[in-house]
C-alpha cells in the first residue's frame, strides 16, 4: 500500500528533525571533549 502525500511529508520532516538532533548531540560531544583537553 503506497503512502499518502501527507505521510511522505511527515516522514521527511521526522528524518530531518532526527538528523538535526543527532547533529546537536555530536556538537555537544565534541565541545565537551575539546573543553576537557584544554583543562577548563
Amino acid at each position: 500500500m503506497p503512502l499518502s502525500e501527507e505521510h511522505r511529508r511527515r516522514r521527511g520532516r521526522n528524518v530531518l528533525l532526527g538528523a538535526v538532533l543527532v547533529g546537536l548531540v555530536f556538537l555537544f560531544y565534541v565541545l565537551t571533549i575539546v573543553k576537557l583537553k584544554m583543562g577548563v
